[in-house]
């Protein structure tokens, strides 16, 4: 029987594959008259040669050594960064540590603006082009994105006494999650609300209270709603939404083009290679609309098979979750996993006309090396919990039972 590691080594090498195959379908592209033409078109071995390949294939390997990490020896229980023991916690337990990983995480999303570095797609600054050759280039927003999840869990492990305070617990956990989520929403509205609500979700698992959490509510609310009222192009993104129709050439036409890509493949689907959207008509199909192609071409099959590969990874992260014994290493679980399943809804929702168009790609499935990398290693730190995950013996479960049935009187 395989165990729940292997079981999401399974699941996240199932999407990557799906991932390789449909954006270099998603790639096609009808030439201009008198252009030269690759007589070959997409074969296997263009496909296996292709640059999406050699991100699976780094996104397997930072799988393989996140997976057989020695997790315990760095974040077990016993550990010196985890303590056991958190009754006596001083107010300023961690800040400093914090504060200055978040300094590094601004600084990291700070280089998208610098001159000769940051690359401007779309009218938006979100890349950093690597000085090598082959023009690659680096998301901050994910390494930020992780970056938080990881901090997150590791402050509300070392102020785990101080969590349902409101001053001296959840309020400067958000201070610095608002710092680094500002930040990104300034080039992306999407990723920073999801940076925000997965750690939100990381301290909520932390013991910080709801009723807490209610008060910046109606904060959080207004600083979406200015970061749209500022930017135009939310503003018309989000009438869109409203009413497509209204402008289907202009701010509709995404949307439109969208749900016509997922209605075309019908029960059945066009057959893999053979969607219409893709030559000219649906843009950002290899990225952040790449499943309304799955849906196109795969039809109902291939959209429950994503579906149930994600349901299938959340499902066995959670039982990996409910098993961890580390404060530190459930936490981050939690906070994988919450990462991982916001994204895919939000950006499901938007590729089916649910929600307001958003730049969130799919996890492991969109083309995108940074995220692929690092997602893959985020699950492999769950496979890794699972490995070295000790089995408890016949005879501590008979006692936990015991323990567990009150004694007759």
């Amino acid at each position: 029987m395989l165990r729940a590691g292997q079981t999401i080594a399974i699941c996240v090498l199932a999407l990557l594959t799906l991932g390789v195959v449909m954006v270099n379908s998603a790639g096609m592209a009808v030439s201009p008259i008198g252009a030269e033409v690759d007589a070959d078109g997409i074969t296997p071995r263009s496909i296996i040669l292709s640059r999406s390949t050699v991100y699976m294939l780094v996104a397997c390997g930072a799988f393989a050594a996140a997976a057989f990490a020695p997790v315990r020896r760095f974040f077990g229980p016993s550990d010196v960064l985890c303590p056991r023991s958190t009754a006596h916690c001083p107010p300023d337990r961690g800040l400093v540590a914090a504060g200055l990983v978040t300094l590094g995480l601004v600084c990291v999303l700070g280089l998208v603006y610098v001159p000769g570095l940051g690359r401007e797609v779309n009218a938006s600054s979100r890349w950093i082009a690597l000085p090598i050759a082959g023009g690659l280039s680096v998301q901050p927003s994910e390494i930020a994105k992780w970056g938080l999840i990881g901090l997150m869990a590791w402050l509300a492990t070392q102020r785990a006494a101080l969590m349902p305070r409101f001053w001296f617990g959840l309020f400067p956990a958000l201070v610095l999650t608002g710092v680094v989520a500002g930040l990104v929403v300034l080039e992306d509205l999407g990723t920073g609300v999801l940076i925000a609500a997965a750690a939100s979700v990381v301290l909520l698992a932390g013991g910080a209270r709801l009723l807490h959490f209610a008060c910046f509510v109606p904060v959080g609310l207004l600083c979406i709603a200015g970061a749209i009222v500022v930017s135009p192009y939310r503003v018309r993104r989000l009438t869109a939404f409203l009413d497509p129709f209204a402008d289907p050439q202009g701010s509709g036409y995404h949307m439109i083009q969208s749900m016509a890509a997922v209605a075309g493949g019908q029960g059945w689907g066009r057959g893999l290679g053979h969607g219409i959207q893709k030559f000219g008509y649906l843009p950002e199909d290899q990225t952040d609309f790449l499943f309304a192609i799955i849906c196109e071409e795969l039809g109902i099959a291939g959209a429950a098979l994503v579906v149930g590969l994600y349901a299938c990874l959340l499902v066995t992260g959670v039982v990996i979750v409910r098993r961890e014994r580390s404060p530190f290493l459930k936490l981050l679980g939690i906070g994988v996993l919450a990462t991982v399943g916001l994204q895919a809804i939000i950006n499901l929702a938007v590729v089916t006309g649910l929600g307001p168009t958003k730049g969130i790609a799919l996890p492991l499935l969109s083309s995108g090396g940074t995220g692929w990398v690092l997602t893959a290693a985020a699950l492999g730190l769950l496979a890794a919990m699972d490995r070295t995950q000790p089995v408890p013996a016949a005879d501590d479960e008979e006692q936990a039972d015991a323990e567990a049935v009150p004694s007759m009187p």
